[in-house]
């Protein structure tokens, strides 16, 4: 993967080296932990209204930060284990997106001239 991104995954090899946890991560295993961390994302919004999720408190937000990087981090893992360039692959998507889902026109509105 060569983007911005480089220096975080080798950041990321270095950690799981030191600890000897890459007999761990597996693709399979890191898809799980990451479905495991957005739960835990997810979680804090559990019962939160739409308005109540948008304006968190300043501790309330600090959490979510931690568990949002928790997911980053196991997807930055993850793609690196299957050597997917998350970045193309992101560019990807949103061109697919751009195709699959087309703005709409606007209607017509027969009162307007």
């Amino acid at each position: 993967m060569s983007n911005s991104l480089q220096p975080l995954i080798e950041s990321l090899r270095t950690f799981a080296k030191e600890r000897d946890w890459g007999q761990f991560h597996a693709p399979k295993n890191l898809a799980c932990a990451l479905s495991v961390e957005a739960s835990e994302l997810l979680e804090h919004f559990q019962w939160l209204t739409e308005e109540q999720s948008r304006t968190l408190g300043a501790e309330k937000k600090a959490e979510v930060a931690a568990e949002a990087a928790d997911v980053f981090l196991y997807l930055l893992q993850f793609c690196d284990q299957l050597d997917i360039d998350l970045m193309a692959a992101a560019r990807q998507k949103l061109q697919v997106n751009a195709v699959k889902y087309p703005v709409a026109s606007p209607a017509p509105n027969d009162s307007q001239p």
